[in-house]
């Protein structure tokens, strides 16, 4: 062992040690937990100085590791040497840490490590001053990665010179005080992220068309990966270009948006009802005043006091399962959608089967995804049978065909305009989705008797439609018009209660109880 090797390890060994002494008490007791605001703040500082020293450490041996594995060292590589097939796998074997984590710590250390040449000559760090800056404890390795990551695509297309001075500014923002060499109190340190935009704004001056992504690569590079099914969930992986990533997030905010109106309707399910189905404008179904002035107004029809049905549900989906849902509806009207390309002469549809004995229990039993032989509930198959885009096939115990879902069962065009024009969108109180991404729900359901008759549907979203049955909610018909009953935790009495309708029909209840007043 090389004898100032010996003596760092030896020196770092006994820094290890002070640390765990230092640390290893106070760590166990929670001492954070019992200092005062202002020391909290003071020790998140001198702990991320401490280990953005080690950070430095960090890299310069990584980067060591990998230029001794380099490919043109043929058997003297040292993760040959090792019995390792690269130099990630020679870091992971060292330090136990993930692949992932080797593989970045790698790619930033190529970025601020001097290396050896064949000629045994030492090559310069590519981004000498971020080497310096990292080394002296002043940065992180976040900032040199926002730095390196972003001028690393153009440097080799601009003039040294400038890159060297966007090098210099984008350090000396991310200490504080600027390059000019000024007090670091002149300006206060820029953190890794604004660091990052400050790298885009110089590599968009330098090189304003280079700096473009490569549209073409980055198309050979696009996917989309449907997983195998797993707990009950199948994973979805993908890289979407830049426009269809947008299209995407569009759909997915008209879902989401606490302002959706249903004034798409007519284009995507043939409703004719146009802006009335709007459902926030006038604030009837939202409760916000038409003009925004009175937030808390709306039509109400019982002193909310007094009636604990009127209260709106809390929504406690995360967003993430809020844009799940939303994609949920948007494949469906996908599916429904006349524009959508043929399978073997017929619309894509996807089948779902079941056995008559699930299919007539009330609770539990389970149906199967054709194609994945994936098992989900019966009442999963007892919602699709609504949906024009699925298709229910009922086994009897002995394997028979008993049924097969047919356009009969489907609500047609003409129906479900009809019923737009009446709910609106979902039925359930509080919910904002509108009808363009509704699905007409068979309240008595059709293999018990249920007609597919616009007296026996009304408008759910996805989300209020698949957990109808294990909600609480419940839905029916009385004189054409639908009706709601909250679940117990929101109407101990479980009173039905008439559903808002579309903003049409609630604008002539308005007038109907002003003109009785």
């Amino acid at each position: 062992m090389d004898n100032g090797a010996g003596t760092l390890i030896e020196q770092l060994s006994a820094l290890d040690r002070a640390a765990a002494e230092v640390l290893s008490t106070p760590l166990a007791n929670d001492v954070a937990r019992s200092v005062t605001d202002a020391d909290s703040i003071a020790l998140a500082r001198v702990i991320e100085q401490l280990g953005r020293r080690i950070d430095a450490a960090r890299l310069l041996v990584a980067g060591e590791i990998d230029d001794r594995s380099r490919a043109d060292r043929g058997a003297a590589r040292l993760c040959t040497r090792l019995g390792c097939a690269n130099a990630t796998e020679a870091l992971v074997r060292a330090t136990g840490i993930a692949a992932t984590s080797a593989t970045s710590r790698l790619r930033a250390a190529r970025t601020i490590a001097t290396t050896t040449a064949l000629s045994g000559e030492t090559v310069p760090a590519r981004w000498p001053l971020l080497r310096d800056a990292l080394i002296s404890g002043s940065i992180g390795s976040d900032t040199v990665a926002a730095v390196a990551t972003t001028l690393d695509p153009i440097a080799d297309r601009c003039h040294p010179t400038d890159i060297a001075a966007a090098e210099s500014e984008l350090v000396g923002a991310a200490i504080g005080g600027g390059a000019s060499g000024g007090a670091a109190d002149d300006a206060p340190a820029c953190t890794a992220d604004e660091t990052r935009l400050q790298a885009r704004v110089w590599a968009l001056a330098l090189d304003p068309d280079g700096v473009l992504p490569d549209y073409e690569r980055a198309a050979r590079r696009r996917f989309l990966r449907v997983g195998r099914e797993r707990e009950g969930l199948v994973p979805v992986t993908g890289a979407l270009l830049p426009d269809v990533a947008a299209q995407l997030d569009r759909l997915l905010h008209a879902q989401l948006s606490p302002r959706t109106s249903g004034a798409a309707a007519g284009s995507s399910s043939g409703s004719d009802s146009g802006s009335n189905e709007s459902r926030c404008e006038t604030g009837v179904r939202s409760g916000s005043g038409s003009n925004g002035s009175q937030s808390d107004a709306g039509v109400r029809f019982s002193d909310p006091a007094d009636d604990p049905a009127s209260v709106v549900p809390l929504d406690i989906r995360t967003r993430q399962q809020k844009q799940h849902d939303a994609l949920a509806a948007i494949l469906g009207v996908a599916a429904r959608s006349a524009e959508m390309p043929s399978i073997g002469g017929a619309a894509p549809t996807l089948l779902v089967t079941i056995s008559a004995r699930d299919l007539a229990r009330d609770e539990g039993g389970v149906a199967i995804i054709d194609g994945t032989d994936t098992v989900v509930p019966a009442y999963v198959a007892r919602q699709i049978a609504c949906c024009g885009g699925i298709q229910r096939l009922v086994f009897s115990d002995d394997g028979r065909i008993v049924e097969l879902g047919s356009p009969q069962r489907v609500f047609t065009a003409h129906q479900r305009r009809a019923i737009t024009a009446r709910d609106g969108g979902c039925i359930i109180p509080g919910c904002r989705i509108p009808a363009a991404w509704c699905e007409i729900h068979h309240v008595e359901e059709h293999s018990r008797g249920g007609p597919t008759h616009t007296d026996n549907g009304v408008m759910l979203c996805w989300h209020h439609h698949r957990t109808l049955e294990t909600s609480g909610w419940k839905v029916r018909i009385v004189d054409g018009l639908p009706e709601t009953r909250a679940p117990n935790w929101i109407d101990p009495y479980r009173r039905w209660r008439p559903a808002r309708g579309s903003t049409h029909l609630e604008i002539e209840k308005l007038r109907r109880r002003r003109r009785a007043g």
